[in-house]
């Protein structure tokens, strides 16, 4: 997490300075307000900025909750590029997803209420349907590149459907579960899934 000093803003308004620290704010909002009641200005006005500075950090209040998922969603792409051949598909699937949902330990806190306000927020679906499908399309082209098919194929879109169902229920399970360890969650879900793919798919066994 970043970390940056605030300044003084126009009115004597403590300002952020970093898309973290305005994050931070927006939820504090979000929890006394509701995500529905609270609107740019008001997360604006709350961290000392103006509109225009709001959207240089964020193109809407929606892409507040899902944070540098773009950046993460790269680093999974680029990790599944590098993974060696004789990975069985997916085992590589599995060590990818584990890596991409991993948690520091002092930020689990903070992962539960966004994790809590992207699943549970009627608002945010919507917004939400287009994040997944960002996420299904790198899962949908690992695999057809390792089994020679296209990433519409039904293969490759059948994986990266249930391996997002697979995250979201585990996700579900850990918001429910105070002391639920998610990577854990996660891989055995995971290999469960491998069990029922292993017979079918090219490209699985080394």
């Amino acid at each position: 997490m970043v970390h940056a000093t605030a300044e003084v803003g126009r009115a004597g308004r403590r300002r952020v300075t970093s898309r973290a620290e305005l994050e931070h704010v927006a939820f504090d909002l979000f929890g006394r307000q509701g995500f529905e009641r609270t609107t740019i200005d008001d997360i604006a006005a709350a961290a000392g900025i103006g509109r225009r500075t709001f959207f240089r950090y964020f193109p809407s209040k929606n892409d507040v909750a899902w944070g540098d998922f773009d950046k993460e969603l790269s680093r999974m792409r680029a990790r599944l590029k590098t993974v060696p051949r004789r990975t069985p598909l997916m085992d590589a699937i599995r060590v990818a997803i584990v890596d991409f949902n991993r948690i520091d330990p002092d930020q689990v806190p903070w992962h539960r209420r966004r994790m809590d306000l992207i699943l549970r927020t009627p608002a945010l679906q919507a917004h939400s349907t287009l994040r997944y499908a960002a996420w299904r399309e790198v899962i949908a082209e690992f695999v057809a590149e390792r089994t020679g098919q296209t990433p519409d194929a039904l293969a490759p879109r059948t994986i990266a459907y249930t391996a997002l169902g697979v995250a979201v229920a585990a996700y579900e399970q850990w918001l429910e579960t105070d002391d639920a360890d998610l990577g854990g969650m996660l891989d055995t879900a995971m290999r469960e899934l491998a069990a029922a793919f292993a017979d079918s798919l090219p490209g699985h066994r080394p």
